[in-house]
Order: C-alpha cells, then structure tokens, then sequence
C-alpha cells in the first residue's frame, strides 16, 4: 500500500485528496483506460512535463484500448466459429 507522503502530489486530487488509483480501483478500468486517466488526471501537473504531453499519453492507451477490444472481437468470433464446428456432432471431418 502507497502512503500519502510516498505518493506525488501530482496524483491525488487537490480538493478531496482522492487518489488517481483509488478512482482507477473503484472504476474497475482496464489497463489502458486507467493508465489514460492517470495521465489526464496529472497532466499539467508534473514537472518538466507539459499538460499536451501527458493528453497525447492518454490519447496513445485509449487507441491501445480500442486496438484490444477490437482484437478480443475478432478473437470472440473466430471462437464461435470453432466451437460451433467442433461442437456439432453431425459434423464429419474427412481426408
């Protein structure tokens, strides 16, 4: 567990100290939205790194995110397919 006083400011809110993990943890967000939060939630914030920086991070793990869930689409389909063939017992495979 991350203490407060271990953890960068730049990652717990200002007003309700809620932490960027805490709300990526309650969300349930996948890898890559969380890890676009994060960024969005810091940009700006961070030294030596500016605000458009930290928003192309974000814009970068949310085109990951679609990149896998199209995958995973693709990936469902093909695994219909599959187990509808290998499933039907009518179905004879010959050589």
């Amino acid at each position: 567990m991350i203490k407060n006083n271990n953890l960068p400011k730049y990652y717990i809110g200002k007003y309700k100290k809620i932490k960027a993990y805490d709300v990526i943890n309650d969300y349930e967000l996948t890898y890559n939205v969380g890890t676009a939060c994060t960024y969005l939630l810091r940009s700006g914030k961070k030294d030596g790194n500016p605000a458009e920086q930290d928003i192309a991070k974000a814009i970068n793990h949310l085109k990951f995110e679609l990149e896998r869930i199209e995958l995973k689409k693709e990936q469902d389909k093909i695994d219909k397919v599959n187990n509808e063939f290998f499933n039907n017992e009518n179905s004879t495979i010959t050589y």
